[in-house]
């Protein structure tokens, strides 16, 4: 039997700790944090949570992949957004999916179009339901006979690995780990390790343009994928495969990104690299987080194209115990499948140097002792340094969110991408506005004992910018963290706006996102997406909401 996903939060239910956890954890929470709760809360059980009936019925034909399991809807109703994670918790489905579709080819997902367009239902396309902008809520409003959430997981496979190309034809519901264990035989990698890499998906993240494992040059899914196909409710769409194209706009760029409001992205060919055999890496300590973004800008613009070149700041570095005490820390790293890569890390610490950087130890993997482990996202953690540190904790943070909600502490984040000349304003700005906000808020002071725990990290740079993503931590109030949150983003997101930001970098626009990316993006672009919103989706059944209005 399958191992099930918590109809709430991250993982799986056999994975969830367990009351006495908790108690034995909070202690150590509060003294780390300097807030929190000794109460303890357990989330409100499956079948005690109020559910409407589905208001759709389901044809005769599609009866053998249409579910109205309670499990099936209430997971599927939500993201993992904080603010639906808290909800869930409490038992709030506040837009509960009516049915959940599993097609099981093409042919299956043009039926269940066909008939939520015949049924005036709105048709959610669903990868691994990890969105953290409300981009798989059925937030549709009266206007829809009901929702349908289309579940891509049955489409699971790596059709075809050409490794003279070095690609591979791969179905959009692949899970990572999966999608690795695929093509693990054929010695290739997508390597592409975004931190829901567990339980997200190719055709999600192509879908969303997530930022994955490279922080430089391959920074996005756009990068790795060569064509795309997608079902939509006027036909099939499927571009060419090709290295490049000059051929007008690019019918893959409108797919990538579209968030399930162009079509139902069915399969993709991608890019693929040889799995590296030289690794090196090591961590920076810096006592001036300008400093360090400066020796970041002059890395990111020296060709060399480091994989990892991740900047965390004093409060996030402290806060995952990657790096010494009040100072940031640059997790760098270099890889290759043809090569060793001492030189250019030699090269970056000298630029480090030079900028009041004192590296640590580096560490380097070579090809006689580089293993691969089936089923590991990041084979080449080495678990005990500042870089492995700060790995630990990277791909622990959805699980412990899961505490933090039991605990009484509000845990979420928000990202962006600036240019480097505006960074050092832009960043004193926003950080600015998310004190206040956050104070205002939980009642929190701004400094000292008890305060709220503000950090920044970058997780992406390039050579023009950074991304600068940023993490709040503060007191919850039980009952009211959902509407605490929205006070904060909505504050943070003019704050980015108003500074020439933009609404995200990498996690998407979804519903949360919708007011600020209006006003991003230029008004006959607008227009124009509208217009192919029309010519695909006649009577706006796809994911309504998301990106434009219905």
């Amino acid at each position: 039997m399958s191992r099930r996903r918590k109809h709430w939060g991250w993982g799986y239910e056999d994975g969830q700790p367990s009351r006495s956890d908790l108690e034995a954890a909070s202690p150590g929470i509060r003294d780390r944090l300097g807030f929190g709760d000794d109460d303890v809360e357990e989330p409100v059980a499956l079948e005690v949570i109020e559910l409407p009936e589905p208001r759709l019925e389901v044809p005769a034909s599609l009866e053998g992949i249409v579910s109205a399991d309670r499990h099936d809807r209430v997971s599927h109703s939500y993201g993992r957004a904080y603010r639906d994670v808290v909800r869930a918790f409490r038992g709030r489905i506040d837009n509960p999916t009516d049915l959940v579709a599993r097609p099981t080819d093409e042919a299956e997902v043009e039926a269940v179009l066909e008939w939520c367009a015949d049924a005036g239902a709105a048709a959610i396309p669903y990868g691994g339901g990890t969105s953290v902008v409300g981009g798989v809520e059925p937030r549709i409003g009266d206007t829809y006979a009901g929702a349908v959430t289309i579940d891509l997981g049955a489409l699971n496979r790596v059709l075809e690995v050409d490794e003279t190309s070095r690609a591979a034809h791969i179905q959009a519901g692949t899970f990572g780990p999966s999608l690795e264990d695929q093509l693990r035989p054929s010695g290739l990698t997508l390597r592409h390790f975004p931190q829901s890499f567990e339980f997200s998906t190719l055709g999600g993240w192509i879908a969303t343009r997530a930022g994955g494992h490279f922080a430089t040059l391959y920074t996005h899914i756009d990068d790795l994928v060569e064509s795309v196909r997608a079902i939509t409710p006027s036909g099939t769409w499927e571009s060419r495969r090709l290295p490049g194209s000059g051929a007008g706009p690019s019918p893959d760029r409108m797919l990538i990104g579209s968030e399930g409001t162009l079509g139902v992205i069915t399969e993709a060919w991608v890019r693929l690299q040889e799995r590296p055999r030289w690794k090196s890496s090591c961590g920076v300590a810096f006592d001036d987080f300008g400093a360090a973004a400066e020796a970041v800008r002059e890395i990111s613009q020296s060709g060399m194209y480091p994989a990892n070149c991740r900047l965390l700041d004093e409060a996030e570095s402290a806060l995952t115990s990657a790096g010494p005490p009040d100072r940031a820390l640059l997790v760098l790293g270099f890889e290759s499948a043809h090569h060793p890569v001492d030189e250019p890390m030699r090269i970056a610490l000298e630029v480090a140097r030079e900028h009041g950087g004192a590296p640590g130890e580096v560490r380097n993997r070579r090809p006689e002792t580089n293993r691969d482990t089936p089923g590991r996202a990041a084979e080449d953690v080495l678990r005990t340094d500042s870089v492995g540190a700060w790995r630990n904790a990277f791909l622990a943070a959805p699980y412990l969110r899961d505490t933090f909600v039991a605990l009484g502490v509000l845990s979420d984040t928000f990202e962006t991408a600036i240019t480097w000349d505006r960074f050092a304003d832009f960043h004193s700005q926003v950080m600015q506005t998310a004190r206040r906000a956050v104070s205002e808020v939980s009642d929190a002071p701004i400094e000292g004992p008890g305060s709220a725990l503000l950090s920044c990290r970058f997780t992406h740079v390039y050579p023009d910018g950074p991304a600068p993503y940023y993490t709040v931590l503060a007191p919850a109030r039980r009952g009211a963290e959902v509407e605490q949150w929205d006070e904060i983003k909505a504050a943070v997101s003019d704050a980015v706006i108003d500074a020439g930001g933009t609404i995200t970098h990498h996690h998407a626009v979804g519903r949360d996102h919708r007011p600020w990316y209006d006003r991003q993006r230029p008004d006959r672009f607008a227009a124009a997406l509208r217009e192919a919103k029309r010519a695909l989706d006649p009577a706006g059944t796809l994911n309504p909401g998301v990106l434009i209005e219905p």
